[in-house]
Order: C-alpha cells, then sequence, then structure tokens
C-alpha cells in the first residue's frame, strides 16, 4: 500500500515541490493550502505526470480547522508535512497580528488538535533559520533563538510550543531549517527568478542594502531529498538543518545571474535602503543531518541557476502575466 502523507501549505513553493518528491517515491499525497492552486508553472507536482496520486483541499488553517481535521481524520493521515506559514519577512513590519495568527494562534490549535489524533504517526515541522537571527560562523541545530521580526518571533514560538508538546505528550514531531532555497517554479518576488525575470523583460531590479547579507541558496530538491529522510528516519524532538556549504552575497548572487545571461550588471539593478531587521548572514551546519541520515547536497548552485533560467524562459508568456511582487493575504 502506498505511503500517505498530508502536506499542508502545497501551494507553498517549498510544499509543492516536496509534494512532488513524495509522488516520484510512489507516496500518495493530500495536498491542503488556503488558496486555490495557482498556474502549473509553479506546481513541480503537475509536472512529472504522477499526480494521478494527488488530491488537493483549498483549506485555511485560520478559517478551516474543523474542515482540515475532519479531511485528516477520515484519512486517517499518519504522516504530516507541515509548510504553511505567513513567510514574509519585511512585510511583517506592517501588520504583526496577522503573522502571528497564522504562524502561532492558528498553528497552535491545529497542534492541538493534531496531539489527540492516535492515527498520527510523524509531524514534520517546516521551521526556518530566521529564528537563530544573524549568525556569525556555521552554527549547529543547538544554537539559541534570538529573532529580529515579527515574522521570526511567531516561528520561534510556534517551535517552542512544540517543543513543550513533545516534552508533555509525546508529541511526534521532527523539525527542518533549511538554507535559503530555491529552484523551477520558485515565486517571482524570490531573488533569484525576479533577477532572472527582469532581466529578460528589461526591468531594474532593487537591491536592498547593496546586496551584501550573505545567504547559502540550496536547491529545493536536495531540500525535499533532506526533508524526505527526516520524515521517515529522523529522530522525534530533534531538528535538522538542510543546507550547503557555499555562501555567497545577493550581490554576488545577481552578478552571477547576470554573467550567465550576458547582461552588465549595473544595467539591471538599482540600489536601494536596507530592510528593517535584516540579518545580515545564515549559516547553517548541516553535518548532523549527513552524518545521522547519509543526506548531501548534489546539485550546485550553477547548475540550478541554468535550470531557473531555462523555467524562467518556457514559461515567459505567462509568468509576465503573474504579480511580480509578494501579494499580502490576511
Amino acid at each position: 500500500m502506498a505511503q500517505k502523507i498530508a502536506v499542508i501549505g502545497s501551494n507553498s513553493f517549498s510544499g509543492a515541490c516536496f509534494a512532488d518528491y513524495a509522488l516520484r517515491q510512489g507516496a500518495e499525497v493530500i495536498g491542503i493550502s488556503r488558496s486555490p492552486e495557482p498556474h502549473k508553472a509553479f506546481l513541480p507536482y503537475r509536472w512529472s505526470g504522477k499526480d494521478k496520486a494527488f488530491r488537493f483541499y483549498a483549506y485555511d488553517l485560520n478559517h478551516h480547522l474543523d474542515d482540515t481535521m475532519a479531511l485528516l481524520k477520515a484519512e486517517k493521515t499518519p504522516i504530516i508535512v507541515n509548510f504553511a506559514a505567513q513567510s514574509m519577512v519585511g512585510q511583517s513590519w506592517k501588520t504583526p497580528e496577522h503573522w502571528f495568527q497564522t504562524n502561532v494562534v492558528s498553528t497552535v490549535k491545529f497542534h492541538d488538535r493534531l496531539r489527540q489524533c492516535d492515527f498520527l504517526d510523524r509531524y514534520v515541522h517546516i521551521t526556518t533559520p530566521e529564528v537563530y537571527g544573524s549568525t556569525g560562523g556555521f552554527i549547529t541545530e543547538e544554537a539559541p533563538f534570538n529573532p529580529s521580526t515579527p515574522y521570526a518571533v511567531s516561528r520561534a514560538a510556534a517551535d517552542m510550543s512544540l517543543k513543550s508538546f513533545f516534552q508533555a505528550y509525546g508529541f511526534p514531531v521532527v523539525y527542518t531549517r533549511a538554507a535559503n532555497v530555491y529552484g523551477p517554479g520558485q515565486q517571482l518576488y524570490r531573488i533569484i527568478p525576479r533577477t532572472i525575470l527582469f532581466v529578460r523583460l528589461g526591468r531594474k531590479l532593487s537591491l536592498h542594502g547593496g546586496g551584501q547579507s550573505e545567504r547559502s541558496f540550496i536547491h529545493m530538491n536536495d531540500v525535499s531529498d533532506g526533508t524526505w529522510r527526516i520524515m521517515t528516519d529522523g529522530k522525534p524532538g530533534e531538528c535538522y538543518h538542510i543546507s550547503g556549504e557555499e555562501t555567497v552575497t545577493i550581490r554576488q548572487l545577481v552578478e552571477r545571474i547576470c554573467e550567465k545571461m550576458s547582461v552588465p550588471f549595473d544595467d539591471i539593478v538599482e540600489m536601494a535602503d536596507e530592510r528593517l531587521g535584516k540579518d545580515a548572514a545564515y549559516k547553517l551546519d548541516s553535518s548532523k543531518l549527513r552524518r545521522t541520515l547519509g543526506w548531501k547536497d548534489k546539485i550546485p548552485l550553477d547548475q540550478g541557476i541554468d535550470e531557473c533560467i531555462s523555467w524562467v524562459d518556457t514559461h515567459l508568456a505567462e509568468l509576465q502575466k503573474q504579480p511580480f511582487d509578494y501579494v499580502h493575504k490576511p
């Protein structure tokens, strides 16, 4: 019998890519997201021909918790992987209560209902390195939390709540924290697809703070592989970092894309003020995942950028009709 997995937040880039990965492993996937499915260009699980084993439900944890729980109970879904969150950092300063409502209040309500379900064997909580704040050197999963934005505080609160549920109830949680993910199908407001699209359309790209913040970019296929290993064999209550070892500044990343696309950096970029609360660097030590679960990243950044350029070019006619900027949904 096929493994049955519920993917919460299946419309997100990470959720859609993991759903595709799970389908390719032969799993049956139930996708749950608050909005109708976006254009097929943003849904990798619709590209492979494996989506006959995928079912989608437009449920919002803020408004449809009862419906979500009724579905999960009817399906007796033993594995739940939760990607759902209000995820934009800069915008979280404008209406922080929306981030706390989704990422803390509704999420904790969901967890409290799930802990009473005897069919649940594994709950994979997809969290974020933002909870650590800006890092100096590479940090392990034992690093203390030091969140610097409403978004990061809200995610840290949910993580800490889950820790208490694990200790009190034996809630079957494992956590993942991934570096900056990217790949074909990513939302257009993210830096890699945005840069490629703006080059193709001849538009100016704003670099906040001159692009000096430092990040590790990791292909979503490698992240999905790590998430699958953590889901299957991770130790309950444990967190695992998923990250490569190469870091680049945002400026260096954009320069790399411009060079690949044969456009001068200065023709496409304009400098902008730094975002409030922007962390200078996230550097995650992923040796725990490599050592205990045999994971390694396989897709180098240059190859991944080439894949993203090809994706934009393939879907350019449709992508230029889509919103380029983040659209907030309370």
